[in-house]
């Protein structure tokens, strides 16, 4: 097989494992009474959606990983720096939400801890990066090509490791907004994978597709199941270590446009709140729920940030096939 048919292998084995393996799951989130805890401060219409099962992002993991572990197996091919880098914010996603269904409130980890587990982590897999010899010290820079960092690399990917898990988790608030926009970011980088001949990411990346997609089917608006943080940080690490592996951690902030744009909202509205002690520049962040207070329907702002995707998407190929 080539490289395109065993990333189309993957994506239907992830896919298949997904869509089968939910609604398994769901009646056993229900009896373990996982289920989300609504924001009392946010738009009043998500307060009905109070008390669906989360914790959906198992799910995705599962489909993601064995995926990558079968196909990659019989092709000699596995991605451990994706799989690892998953399964370790899919705990910690995991932690942070059983915390919250136990004790039946919306604050799972506390800043500091998060923040410590997510600094341990950049710095050990941004290390790992620098001294593998499939990923090394170089990213793609648009018109230059293949750049040489040095040690300055592992600065530049552990902060690209903190800054986009939390943007994809960050992502993660409306239905169906997370796992579309990642299934259509994660185009990229399986199109980038193929172009370079990178079956492992190529695979990874059509597994993350397949789950993506797969999970979409019970997320979608009115969603059935929520994947929590257990999904979104696990998709943050799989998007990152994408980005890695193919070298395009520049091309990422016009591939991930959506990612950027929501973390950016968040940076701004708490800036200006402390600076102007108390006035906002957005009526809530992160952004896509400044356009839902402002009049939209939530599967309106899920489409048009599906539609906007596309387009970042197309414009970093565009940029990417003039190094």
């Amino acid at each position: 097989m080539n490289n395109i048919q065993l990333s189309i292998l993957a994506l239907l084995l992830s896919f298949t494992i997904v869509w089968f393996l939910t609604p398994h799951i769901i009646p056993v989130l229900h009896k373990l009474k996982f289920g989300q805890e609504i924001r009392e401060e946010g738009p009043q219409s998500h307060l009905a959606k109070a008390g669906t099962p989360t914790m959906g992002g198992l799910v995705i993991q599962i489909g993601i990983i064995l995926s990558t572990l079968i196909v990659g197996f019989f092709f000699h091919a596995i991605d451990w720096f994706g799989v690892v880098l998953v399964l370790v914010y899919g705990v910690i996603g995991f932690v942070d939400d059983y915390i919250k269904v136990s004790q039946k409130h919306n604050e799972g980890l506390t800043v500091r801890q998060k923040l410590v587990l997510q600094v341990v982590t950049a710095a050990v897999f941004a290390f790992w990066a620098y001294t593998s010899n499939r990923i090394g010290p170089e990213m793609s820079i648009p018109f230059f090509g293949l750049v040489n960092f040095g040690f300055l690399y592992v600065i530049i990917t552990f902060i690209a490791i903190v800054a986009i898990t939390n943007a994809v988790n960050l992502c993660d608030g409306l239905d169906g907004l997370c796992s579309g926009v990642t299934s259509i970011v994660t185009f990229f980088f399986l199109f980038v994978s193929i172009h370079i001949a990178d079956i492992h990411s190529a695979i990874f990346a059509a597994a993350v597709i397949g789950s993506c997609l797969g999970f979409l089917r019970y997320n979608v608006n009115p969603a059935h199941l929520f994947m929590g943080d257990t999904g979104s940080l696990a998709l943050g690490g799989a998007i990152v270590a994408m980005a890695i592996e193919t070298k395009t951690e520049i091309l990422f902030l016009i591939a991930g446009f959506i990612y950027v744009l929501e973390a950016l909202s968040v940076v701004i509205q708490v800036s200006y709140f402390k600076v102007t002690h108390g006035k906002r520049v957005f009526r809530m962040t992160p952004i896509h729920h400044h356009f839902e207070l402002g009049g939209w329907k939530e599967t309106k702002v899920v489409t048009i940030f599906w539609i906007w995707s596309t387009l970042c998407v197309c414009l970093a190929i565009f940029l990417y096939l003039f190094n």
